[in-house]
């Protein structure tokens, strides 16, 4: 069983920068691939960005890859989102997610988190 628990998120302009933190429970959290995943209001959960579980390998959505950097710690048991020029599209609520596979799927995805919103003013 894995528990992740998100923060970081807020309000910020256009052109800002957030950095989200991800904190998962469990002596396995340290084998999971961790995705970030966001949900804009009226739409459908969207991948944003993966990392392996040992941190060596990383995937981007192409709407977020040269302004996002997923990173983990598995010292701390944490997976970080930095998000930079954000813009009002990255309005949404970002949930990160543990699963076994390396894929963009949602369906991929064991576990996830709360959620934590961001919002991006123009």
């Amino acid at each position: 069983q894995v528990q992740l628990v998100e923060s970081g998120g807020g309000l910020v302009q256009a052109g800002g920068s957030l950095r989200l933190s991800c904190v998962g429970s469990g002596r396995t959290f340290s084998g999971y691939n961790v995705g970030w995943i966001r949900q804009a209001p009226g739409k459908d959960r969207d991948f944003v960005a993966l990392v392996s579980w040992d941190g060596d390998s990383t995937a981007y959505a192409d709407s977020v890859r040269g302004r996002f950097t997923i990173s983990r710690d598995n010292a701390k048991n944490t997976v970080y989102l930095q998000m930079n020029s954000l813009k009002p599209e990255d309005t949404a609520i970002y949930y990160c997610a543990a699963g076994r596979g390396f894929t963009h799927s949602t369906a991929n995805y064991d576990y996830w988190g709360q959620g934590t919103q961001v919002t991006v003013s123009s």
